[in-house]
């Protein structure tokens, strides 16, 4: 039983010929692969999400009508750099961070 462990152990010393960079090369194929699914199907599309938000945010002016991330509706009254200030009735004025601001509505 020993020695057929032996006899499959490969070459005597650890040498490995040509074969083993192969084998070697062979492995980290599918790391690769895996990395590229990743990169094509999560990492990239959340780039591009984040590029159009603040593309969105920066197109921002007063008299838009905005959705916060909080589900606030109003419309922009005036816009600094970090900070918008919505009329979400008439008379009533909130400041909000910019970056809290989710979509534009298309009134």
């Amino acid at each position: 039983m020993l020695g057929l462990a032996f006899a499959m152990g490969g070459a005597p010393g650890g040498a490995a010929g040509p074969a083993g960079g192969m084998a070697a090369f062979q492995q980290v194929i599918p790391l690769v692969f895996m990395f590229a699914i990743f990169y094509f199907l999560l990492i990239r599309p959340q780039q591009k999400k984040a590029k159009e938000h603040k593309a969105l945010l920066e197109a921002i002016k007063k008299g838009d009508n905005v959705i916060t991330a909080g589900g606030v509706h109003g419309k922009v009254s005036s816009v600094d750099d970090s900070i918008v200030t919505l009329e979400i009735a008439t008379g009533v004025n909130i400041k909000i961070t910019k970056s809290y601001i989710a979509a534009v509505k298309k009134d």
